[in-house]
């Protein structure tokens, strides 16, 4: 029986030592993301030739006003085009769409992924024709000014821009939570490390990237889901920084409901974790033969839980060991609990602290409990494509 006791004691002195780990690195960008970063940008008289990728799987709801909307940019409208690489669409989009003055590319996969789509526009366009390459998912809307905002920061130092992605719907206490999330994760993750002179994440749209670049390394992706961390850990490893422009917004659908919650995690979890194993060791290796922290930042990164799961987790163990009467690790998890409560509240938006926001936490148990559900139903998940369906309605036309 004492030995029992004791390897549960070990194995929750190694857990607090990981939720501390994860807890102190988030702190630190989260601090770093209060203070401003100097972003590089001018006044670009030459306007860059822009291709606007969308990879629309199954999206015949919102890809027409998504393109109709694309076109309205204020921008030459002679140095942009929009590229929607259709699957799966029906005869009448499909129609519609070309009528519209964008350029269609049907494909037909036998097992559709977005680095499948991404993968065949590359060898759709040619090198002459454009500069950049914009990547969007199929429910995005650009602000107007996005693609002039992108063409005065790209520079001959910046050739990728992760632009600002934020919600363009919080109609359910879910989408109010995504939408946090993601605006916690352009805090921490993208404005902190910028902050400190790391690269910042790429998301998976509203992605900027060089026109040759995008062509060199996106073939080299083997990604089913999470295409965007594997084309973020090529990129740093052969020393491409990716910079962030708060200024240029794109509008996501946010997640509604425990389902599309559920599916959408599932999918980030498994493609983490998968990237995790595959890259550290070759990112360590070239941490220590040629000092590339950026690259082994984005893997170790991979590593840490969702912040969901960090404040539930600790949350749970400070119950349990006061319950348990048990004073040192309950302080040691007291600590982490003030730590992820911290980092969280000041990487949050002033704007969304309001009565909807304090509706949504009623939505954070059962989000939790979901996510940590996943944690065991992750294998064989980065095997094959988890497709989220996206709607439209009146509230979310920009």
């Amino acid at each position: 029986m004492e030995s029992i006791f004791i390897i549960l004691y070990i194995i929750q002195f190694l857990l607090i030592i990981y939720i501390s780990v994860s807890n102190i690195y988030i702190l630190i960008f989260a601090f770093a993301s209060l203070f401003k970063y100097k972003i590089k940008k001018t006044i670009n008289k030459n306007f860059k030739r822009f291709i606007i990728l969308i990879p629309a799987y199954k999206e015949d709801e919102v890809i027409l006003n998504v393109c109709h909307l694309s076109l309205l940019q204020n921008y030459p409208y002679d140095k942009f085009e929009i590229l929607v690489i259709a699957d799966n669409l029906n005869e009448t989009t499909l129609q519609k769409l070309k009528e519209s003055g964008v350029k269609v590319i049907c494909v037909d996969f036998e097992n559709s992924t977005k680095t499948k789509a991404l993968q065949y526009a590359a060898n759709y366009i040619t090198d002459n024709e454009y500069d950049t390459a914009i990547i969007l998912d199929a429910d995005n809307i650009m602000e107007k000014d996005f693609l002039c905002k992108i063409n005065n920061s790209i520079t001959n130092e910046n050739t990728v821009i992760q632009g600002h992605r934020t919600a363009k719907n919080i109609n359910t206490g879910y989408a109010i939570l995504d939408a946090v999330s993601e605006e916690i994760n352009n805090n921490i993750f993208r404005k902190g490390h910028r902050t400190l002179g790391l690269s910042a994440a790429l998301i998976g749209s509203a992605i900027a990237i060089d026109i040759k670049l995008f062509k060199k390394y996106i073939s080299e992706i083997k990604a089913i889901g999470g295409f965007d961390k594997e084309l973020e850990l090529i990129l740093l490893k052969n020393n491409i920084k990716i910079d962030y422009f708060p200024d240029a917004l794109v509008y996501d659908e946010k997640i509604q409901d425990k389902g599309s919650f559920s599916k959408q995690r599932k999918r980030w979890l498994s493609a983490q974790f998968y990237y995790f194993k595959k890259f550290l060791p070759d990112a360590t290796y070239h941490l220590i033969t040629n000092g590339n922290i950026n690259y082994f930042n984005k893997a170790l990164q991979m590593m840490f839980l969702p912040r969901i799961l960090l404040l539930g987790l600790s949350f749970l163990a400070v119950c349990i060991n006061l319950l348990l009467c048990n004073p040192i690790f309950l302080n040691l998890w007291l600590i982490n609990l003030i730590l992820i409560c911290i980092s969280i509240s000041i990487s949050i938006p002033k704007e969304y602290y309001n009565k909807k926001f304090l509706y949504a936490l009623l939505s954070i148990p059962s989000a939790f409990f979901t996510i940590l559900l996943l944690l065991f139903k992750l294998k064989n998940a980065n095997k094959s494509y988890i497709h989220t369906q996206h709607t439209i309605n009146e509230n979310q036309k920009k």
